[in-house]
């Protein structure tokens, strides 16, 4: 099937356009490696007009009533879901994923924009009791102003979504830096809050250097607020700009997610689960499964079963039928997690691999287990953000509790036991922002989401992610007494 080649420009005060100077990026398929577009390559006179444009969105976005704001960002949910079939077919085709999970994607991301809407509607003024006569004290929640939102291109919708809804929900204005890899389906959804009749400049859309337009707009002042959704490296350097203009933050960063899987759990269960989740989206996720440590009774038993769910995997091209693990995004990913795995062998762990062929072109990374690892692997200290599972063994709960807290990273970790009491020790132990016991459904927009220690600070989720984007004043008023 021939399809139309993917060409995506900026948003600028409302207007769709190509870059000033013309320039452009390549945009490549990578379940083929094929060029299938080109993204509009924004100059610093693009940015210029584009804090101009934001500046004049926000304010006519921050006047409209709650209510005005939730009917515009539901209708925007609407045609969402109404194009998700379409718009999941482009991200399929730029990002890699199977055309199912871009789907249940786009329709979360949906939901996510709906329920910051409606919170949006619930973000209410306060009134404290004085101390003394005649004083009024109201605390005033108003938006903090125009956030530029960095967002990656595992989650080429989604993530932009977390971050548009909490900021639109609050009365903010947003710039959006979307991924260069995937621009194409970031701008159909925002497309989406076009149509719904957002005003202009209220959301813009952005593409180019990472670097260039970080520091352009992490140093403007129009810009009150920065959202960073990437790698830790690149995080804790836009925090330190970010903090050199005293401008807050919200960073979700990366993960070596950690898997306890006791002696009492389903193992069934466990291992369905599990490995769905670590070879959704090619392990290209923050909150992915990655370190499993198992009780030496069950870890043969485990391990066996977990083996039986790769090698049911079917790898190919997202768009083709029955396919369930697609590319990972480009050769650096590629090459990247070839040397973790060769470095793991060098150092004497046993490697596993499903008798899967995989396409003899595009960027595909066979689902690999890593057994017997040891620490001086690099694998056990760095994200590997792709298809790779490490089993490890453990005999003490307190050992399993001591490897999985080890290392700086702190935003997801899975627990499989059926024990209650097990269940409340790993929820207050395990040094995380998201534990999930006996499931994954981490992810729903009315919960916190986020990460402690080197994986970030703040929450994309739940109604603190939406006050993350007000400012607190208080007015304290001395009434005078009344003539009558």
């Amino acid at each position: 099937m021939s399809e139309t080649p993917i060409n995506t420009q900026l948003l600028i005060a409302g207007q769709w356009q190509d870059a000033a100077d013309g320039r452009t990026l390549p945009i490549l398929d990578p379940a083929s490696g094929e060029l299938i577009g080109k993204v509009a390559h924004a100059s610093v006179a693009d940015l210029d007009k584009t804090v101009a444009g934001a500046a004049v969105g926000y304010d006519a976005w921050r006047n409209l009533s709650a209510w005005d704001r939730y009917a515009i960002m539901r209708k925007a949910a609407d045609l969402l879901r109404e194009r998700a079939d379409a718009i999941g077919r482009i991200m399929s085709r730029e990002q890699g994923k199977p055309l199912a999970q871009a789907v249940i994607e786009i329709n979360a991301a949906a939901g996510v924009i709906e329920y910051f809407g409606e919170e949006g509607r619930r973000l209410n003024d306060e009134l404290v009791p004085a101390r003394v006569p005649d004083v009024e004290q109201r605390v005033l929640h108003r938006p903090i102003g125009v956030v530029a939102a960095f967002t990656p291109w595992n989650f080429p919708i989604n993530q932009i979504a977390r971050k548009l809804g909490a900021a639109l929900g609050a009365g903010c204005g947003v710039i959006v830096k979307a991924p260069e890899d995937t621009p194409a389906s970031p701008a159909e959804l925002i497309r989406c809050f076009c149509d719904a009749g957002i005003p202009a400049g209220a959301v813009s859309l952005v593409y180019g250097t990472p670097a260039e337009i970080s520091e352009y707009l992490i140093a403007h002042p129009v810009v009150r607020k920065i959202s960073f959704t990437g790698s830790t490296p690149v995080g804790k350097h836009l925090a330190a700009l970010a903090g050199g203009q005293m401008k807050p933050v919200t960073m979700e960063l990366g993960g070596h997610g950690p898997v306890i899987v006791c002696r009492d759990a389903d193992l069934d269960q466990a291992a369905e689960r599990v490995a769905a989740a670590k070879f959704r989206n090619a392990g290209q996720v923050c909150i992915a499964p990655t370190r499993f440590l198992l009780h030496k009774d069950i870890a043969a038993a485990f391990i066996e079963k977990f083996k039986a769910q790769m090698s049911a995997l079917k790898i190919g091209r997202g768009l083709d039928a029955g396919v369930t693990m697609g590319p990972v995004i480009n050769e650096r990913r590629v090459k990247a997690l070839t040397e973790l795995v060769d470095d793991a062998r060098a150092k004497g762990a046993e490697l596993w691999q499903p008798d899967t062929a995989l396409p003899n072109k595009g960027f595909f990374f066979p689902p690999t287990l890593v057994l017997k690892p040891t620490l001086e692997m690099r694998v056990m200290q760095e994200e590997p953000f792709g298809p790779i599972a490490i089993m490890d063994e453990f005999s003490e709960l307190a050992d399993a509790i001591k490897e999985a807290n080890r290392l700086p990273y702190g935003l997801a970790a899975y627990v499989y036991t059926g024990c209650e009491r097990t269940e409340r020790l790993l929820g207050e132990k395990l040094e995380a922002g998201m534990v999930a016991i006996n499931h994954h459904g981490i992810g729903v927009p009315e919960v916190p989401f986020g990460g402690v220690k080197d994986s970030g600070y703040g929450t994309e989720g739940g109604p603190a992610a939406l006050r993350a984007h007000t400012i607190i004043k208080l007015v304290s008023s001395l009434h005078r007494p009344s003539a009558y």
